[in-house]
Parts: structure tokens; C-alpha cells; sequence
């Protein structure tokens, strides 16, 4: 290439490199917030999203804190329907039982073995046998085999310490030979109530419980005990 072509090429470079330079001055220089806009942005939204991030995780704490609420209230409202149901219920049961045990008979004593029978002759009784004798050891728990009112409690001659329970007009029971009694006259007892202990006093040849079912307070009234029991449910 002639030496002065090249001189002219050159100088068109070197002023297409200047315009190039003064067109990109330019540009910046009439759209100045470009850059500034772009790391304004950037700025705003990394100082947000830290603070948008709490608030979210709050707001999902405080939901979960109220649904947790709510849910215990729910189980322990359930919990006191379910004991005021079981209350009612158990009164309901203890009502009854009370109402089958006042309409109820039962044995005197437990753990015994049947000895001397209603009506049973011999030189231990004047005439004859005028009740069931219960053979258990001294100190046995003695009941009531009825709820009635106690109208007799004390020494009993022959019958030794004794107690009479009236249960109605035409019906009374006798426990005999008691070694300790835990009623007086005119209390109220229910069935299966403790109301003494055995022992063997009065005309006794052993530990036992001598036991009368009559139709009057005083001797002479009695009938057969265990047919009346039975006659009642009693497993005698």
C-alpha cells in the first residue's frame, strides 16, 4: 500500500475509534440514572426481603401458636365433658348399687362354716335351736344382713353381748355371742353394714355367731334363718 494511503486509513480509524468514544460519552452523559437506577434497586430490594422474610415467619408463628390454642382448648373442654359424664355416670351406679343393697339380704359373716341348724334338740338349748349357728373365729367382722334400726344392743343373757334389728313390723334379726358391739339402740344401718365382731360369750361352747330371723323383737318369734335368706337370694 502507498505510504500515503496508509496515513489516511489510519487517520479514518483513529476518527472512527474518537467517534465511538465521543457516541458512548454521549450516551452516558444525556442518560445519566441508568447506572445509579440499577444499584438503587438492587439496594432497596436486598434491605427488603430480610424484613418481608420475618414478617411472614411471624405471621405463620402467631397462626400456628393460635391453631396450637385453639386445639388444647378443644381437648381439655372434651376432657371435662368426659369427666362430668363419668361423675354422673358413677353416682348413676353408686345410686343403684346403694338401692339393690337396701332392697338386698346377705350373710351375717363371710369365711364360715354352717354349725348347730334351725329347730337342732339336745341339753345345750331348753327347748330347741331358735336359730343358725355361723362358725368363725372370735373377732370376725359381723353385718347387718339388712338395713333396719337397731332396737336392742347389749348383754343378752344366754345370747351373751347381742343385737336385735328391726327391719319392719314382721321382721327382726338377732346376732349372738358377740365379743364386741359397734351399734347402740336406735341407730340406722344399712345392708351389709359392719355391726360387731363374734365372739363366744353367754351360753357358748365356741367362737361362732348365733344367728334368728323372727317376726317379733323377743324370743320365741323366730323362724328357719337360712330358708328365710334363700327365700330372698341369699347363696347360704
Amino acid at each position: 500500500m502507498p505510504k500515503h494511503a496508509w496515513k489516511k486509513t489510519a487517520m479514518l480509524a483513529a476518527g472512527f475509534g474518537a467517534s465511538l468514544l465521543w457516541v458512548t460519552s454521549m450516551a452516558t452523559a444525556h442518560d445519566p440514572h441508568t447506572a445509579p437506577t440499577t444499584v438503587d434497586m438492587f439496594a432497596m430490594n436486598s434491605a427488603r426481603s430480610p424484613a418481608a422474610a420475618v414478617r411472614t415467619q411471624a405471621a405463620a408463628q402467631q397462626r400456628a401458636a393460635e391453631v396450637a390454642a385453639a386445639r388444647r382448648q378443644a381437648i381439655q373442654a372434651a376432657a371435662r365433658r368426659a369427666e362430668k359424664k363419668a361423675a354422673a355416670e358413677r353416682a348413676a351406679r353408686d345410686g343403684r348399687a346403694s338401692e339393690l343393697r337396701e332392697a338386698s339380704w346377705v350373710t351375717p359373716v363371710r369365711g364360715y362354716v354352717l354349725g348347730a341348724p334351725y329347730g337342732a334338740g339336745g341339753r345345750l338349748w331348753a327347748r330347741r335351736h331358735s336359730g343358725q349357728d355361723f362358725v368363725v373365729s372370735t373377732g370376725t367382722p359381723v353385718h347387718a344382713a339388712h338395713g333396719g334400726t337397731v332396737v336392742a344392743a347389749g348383754w343378752g343373757g344366754a345370747y351373751g353381748y347381742n343385737i336385735v334389728i328391726r327391719h319392719d313390723a314382721h321382721t327382726y334379726t338377732q346376732y349372738g355371742h358377740l365379743s364386741r358391739i359397734d351399734v347402740w339402740v336406735g341407730r340406722r344401718v344399712t345392708t351389709d353394714q359392719l355391726i360387731g365382731r363374734s365372739g363366744s360369750t353367754g351360753n357358748s361352747t365356741g367362737p361362732h355367731l348365733h344367728f334368728e330371723v323372727r317376726t317379733q323383737p323377743v324370743y320365741g318369734y323366730a323362724i328357719a334363718p337360712l330358708t328365710f335368706l334363700r327365700s330372698h337370694g341369699v347363696r347360704v
